[in-house]
Order: C-alpha cells, then structure tokens, then sequence
C-alpha cells in the first residue's frame, strides 16, 4: 500500500472479432473466447510466462459450470500460472467494472498489473428445467440403486421436462431491455428516424474503422474470423425504414432490429499497470484512468432503465471538477439508439438536471463529432460482458493517436450505469 495515490496506466487492449449470436461462433463457449482474447493480449503485449498481479472478468449468460471461468481462461493462456482469476458481473459493465477495481488497487499500490475482461454468447445459452424436474434430478442423484432412482420420476408429467427459454427480462418488471427501452423513447419523444440515422453511422463509422486499417490494432483473428459480422456499410434510411419494430408492435413503436444491438457472442480484454511496472517491462503507455463511478436508479418504480449512465457521468464530473464539453472522445454504449439518444437529451434538460441529477444548470450538449467516432455497439455488436474491455481499448487507442481527454459511459441491466474518463499519456 502507498500514501499516495498512483497513475493507472492503460497499455491497450484486444478483443476477438464480435459476431451475431448462432452464427461463426455457435460451437464456442465463454471460456472458449475469453481465453482467446486474452491470449490475443498475452501476444500482442509479450506477456508470455509472466505473472499478472490481477485478471478479473465474467460473463452475463454463464452456465453453472463457468463458475471460476476467469481463472480457468488464465490457465488456458501463455500467463504464468501464478496469475490469480477472479469471475465478476456487473451484466453489461462487467470488464469495465473490472477495470475500475483493478485501478483502485494499482492506485493505491496494492498491486502493479491488472488485466480486465469479459465474455459473453448467447449461442451457448443454458436450457433450464422446471423447478420440480430439476428437483427430481437431484433426487435421483442421491439414489443408491437404479430402481431407487426410476422411483423418483414416478409421476412425471409431459410439461416438467418443458424447458424454460432462456430470457433477458428484468427479473422486478418482467420486461426486456428493449421495452424497457421502448418506454424511455416515449417518454422522451425519440423519433425512429433519429434513431435510424445514429444507427446508420455507428455502421459507417465502424466499417471505414476497418477499411482503414485502425481495427487491426485492436482485433485479433480467431477461429478463421477476421472482422465482426454485423457491420453493415450499406445501411440506408431507405433499407431501415422497412423493417417492422421488435418491441413495440403498435403504431407507437420506434426500436427495431436495425436499431438496437443484436444478441452476439464475442469477448475483449485490456492491460492496466502501474507507471513503473509498464517502464520494467518496456510497455508504452498510451491512457491513463482517471476517474470512474457507478450509479443505479429505481426503473422499478418509472426511472427509465437505462438512465442511471447520467447519473453516473453527473456524479463523476462533479468529482473531477469537468464540465460535459471536457471532452475530445465520447465513447457511448449503444445498447439501443434510443437510449444513446436519450441520455443526450436528459443532459440538456433543465428540469432532469435538477431534479435527478442535482445541478441547478443543465448538463449541456456534446459535440456529436467526437461521440463514438469509430463506430460503437450497434455495429460491432455487443457481447454484454465485454463491451467495457472493447470501449476501454479502443478509446486508449483513440487518445493514443490523438491525445485529449475521453468518457466512456455505459448502461445495464438491473438499472445500473457505469462511468469513467480515460486521458492521454
């Protein structure tokens, strides 16, 4: 431990590439790529045979089995097996989250390196059984004979083996994220067409990201998949404006596939350190993180579910003494357009500022030019668990070409945000 607090250092990170769910990476399961984007970092970094003082990461759509999967994928590495793993979940700020604990601790010199991750896929969902079967199962499990055993299912009925789809509704409303959300654009008169057009350029962004060559620094193949499969350069008002809404089937609707992040599998990973630890082992140092806060609100009782990212920005700004314009890179989770959308407008506006946020002024507007200037999660999918690790790399890549000051704001479930500002080195 120190008496004073130290630089966290952000190295870099990788991810694998992100693709819709049931599609390239069906077979492959969370440890599957959570191994490989970490081992994607190990290479890139020279990593190999060292110890790590921390990796921490998780999941949202785990089986039971994936109980420990953040160190089993650090024993599936290059790392040294003295590298501890610990599995967390903060749904979709789980890496960033981990990143934020992992500065704490090199912060106050608990530790000199870090690595966060996260994983997600919901190719590999786990079927669950009704309670009563999955008791049977445990019964049966403690029968010594095999008649003992057939007992047990004396009874059975056709609708206890009956699976239980798999569900992204929140447990308290019942609801999914994209009604949830469907409520937040009405309340804040959001207009599909608006929701539309940011949609269109995430996927035009993202698509010159590559053709330009910048996506190399940040991906790394796996499983003969070189670029994410969701982007869609050609995306037009026109094509969108066909679709049906997916929430919402009535006139009102505005969120549909198009703007909204697909379900997708995929993972990311990103190396924080110490400024003395990255000097003995030559690494340059391209961010810092500075700053970081959580928030959450009651979305059971009507806060919008996807609101608490303004709580969380308001909370950190006021701790680092900036303004919303302190910024020259706005990294916003796009969940859903419509969310990005209304956390912009809910800044701006007097009365939420006052009344949720506790300003007597507004928030104020951003730049729009320099919000997810390489295209963000409706393009490249959003794997919840990693999205964090990807944020954080590529806004450390951003501020590495170009210097300045970057916030990254990102939404769960549960009613949470995550926050936190990344600078230049």
């Amino acid at each position: 431990m120190t008496d004073k607090l130290r630089r966290v250092a952000v190295i870099g990170g990788t991810r694998i590439p992100f693709c819709r769910s049931n599609t390239l990476y069906a077979d492959l399961s969370n440890l599957d790529m959570m191994t490989a984007a970490l081992d994607g970092l190990v290479d890139r970094y020279g990593l190999a045979g060292r110890h790590i003082d921390d990796v921490v990461g998780g999941a949202v759509v785990t089986h039971s089995k994936d109980w420990n999967i953040a160190r089993e994928a650090v024993l599936g590495t290059k790392l040294a097996s003295s590298t501890p793993g610990t599995t967390m979940m903060q749904a979709c700020g789980t890496s960033l989250q981990a990143a934020m604990g992992i500065g704490a601790k090199i912060a106050s010199g608990q530790i000199e390196s870090g690595i966060a991750m996260g994983s997600d896929t919901t190719s590999d969902a786990p079927i669950v059984f009704s309670k009563k079967f999955s008791k049977r199962l445990v019964t049966a499990g403690m029968k010594k004979t095999t008649l003992d055993k057939i007992k047990v299912f004396a009874g059975l009925t056709p609708g206890e083996l009956a699976p239980l789809p798999p569900t992204v509704a929140e447990p308290r409303t019942g609801l999914t994220m994209g009604q949830h959300c469907e409520l937040m654009a009405k309340e804040w008169e959001i207009s599909r067409q608006d929701q539309d057009q940011l949609a269109i350029e995430s996927h035009k962004k993202a698509a010159e990201a590559y053709e330009s060559g910048y996506m190399e620094k940040l991906v790394v193949p796996y499983a003969g998949v070189f670029r994410d499969n969701n982007i869609r350069a050609d995306a037009t008002m026109e094509k969108l404006s066909t679709l049906k809404t997916a929430f919402d089937r009535s006139p009102e609707g505005t969120l549909t596939a198009a703007n909204s992040t697909p379900l997708t599998d995929g993972a990311a990973a990103v190396l924080l350190c110490s400024e003395e630890w990255a000097k003995e082992h030559n690494l340059p140092i391209k961010a810092y993180l500075t700053y970081s806060q959580t928030a959450a609100n009651d979305f059971v009782g009507g806060d919008g579910l996807l609101m608490a990212p303004t709580i969380a920005v308001s909370k950190m700004l006021d701790c680092a003494g900036l303004t919303l314009q302190d910024f020259d890179f706005y990294e916003i989770h796009e969940a859903f357009a419509a969310q990005v959308l209304c956390t912009l407008k809910a800044w701006k506006d007097a009365e939420y500022c006052r009344t949720e946020l506790g300003h007597d002024e507004p928030l104020g507007e951003i730049d729009r030019s320099k919000m997810n200037v390489k295209g963000s999660s409706i393009a490249f999918g959003h794997p919840f668990a990693a999205t964090g690790a990807r944020i954080m790399g590529n806004l450390a890549e951003l501020l590495d070409e170009n210097g300045g000051r970057g916030l990254i704001s990102v939404c769960t479930a549960g009613g949470m945000g995550v926050a936190a500002i990344m600078e230049a080195a």
